[in-house]
């Protein structure tokens, strides 16, 4: 099904949906061993992440040559905080598989100058040679990476202040909604329009609104996930 220039694709369950994706990302990583992957954090990833866990432990799939670089993270979060998204991403995804630490790449959350960290990451995913394929989860505002509504179209890796409703979603990760950080840092929408492939992933009822705007809606700075109607190549997967 295609929709706004964008492949849809529906399963009966999230369980369902991450495992056929998790199969796809397993056949491109045996096609492309070198594949330069960004990843999420949140719930969203998570069904993901399990059934990449479970095709490595059957030797389908092989990290050894994959680097990675994350969307984002909190700022005034160092690295080593469980609240982190490198921890996230350790306690979820790296520790079950064989990727090289030294392939991984995080936003540093507690850099004294974000700005000149931001530029830092930028640059670092230039050396790369960008990402050939990029994950995105979908917030229930709209948003993607922390790009929140109001983020323009072509924002690079910046700085941003949260919207009520994302701090709201990340409590479960810290003791209690004071405190979660009022700021992060992101890729922008317009590092996220340099990925070769995008892949959206949406799961429950309780996104079905904002999957319906950003996907079949006008293109909005109100719903940032809007922009990736005008991506050449975006696959979104959902759940019934």
């Amino acid at each position: 099904m295609h929709v706004n220039g964008m492949t849809i694709r529906r399963f009966a369950t999230a369980a369902s949906a991450a495992r056929a994706l998790a199969l796809h990302l397993s056949r491109c990583l045996h096609q492309q061993p070198q594949l330069t992957l960004g990843l999420p954090t949140g719930r969203t990833p998570i069904p993901l992440y399990r059934e990449l866990a479970v095709l490595h432990a059957r030797n389908a799939v092989d990290f050894a040559g994959v680097s990675t670089f994350n969307l984002d993270e909190f700022v005034g979060v160092a690295g080593s905080a469980p609240e982190s998204y490198r921890a996230f991403m350790e306690r979820h995804l790296f520790s079950q598989v064989n990727i090289d630490p030294r392939r991984v790449h995080f936003l540093n959350g507690a850099a004294s100058d974000a700005a000149d960290e931001c530029r830092r990451y930028e640059r670092q995913i230039a050396r790369a040679g960008g990402l050939d394929l990029l994950i995105l989860g979908l917030g229930t505002n709209g948003h993607i990476g922390f790009n929140e509504p109001g983020a323009w179209e072509t924002s690079p890796t910046r700085m941003v202040r949260l919207d009520h409703l994302t701090r709201h979603d990340a409590t479960k990760d810290f003791q209690g909604e004071d405190d979660v950080p009022y700021r992060a840092i992101t890729m922008g929408v317009g590092s996220i329009f340099k990925a070769r492939t995008v892949y959206l992933m949406a799961w429950g009822q309780h996104k079905a609104h904002i999957v319906q705007q950003a996907i079949e809606g006008d293109i909005s700075t109100s719903v940032p996930a809007s922009f990736l109607q005008k991506h050449p190549n975006v696959k979104v997967i959902l759940d019934k």
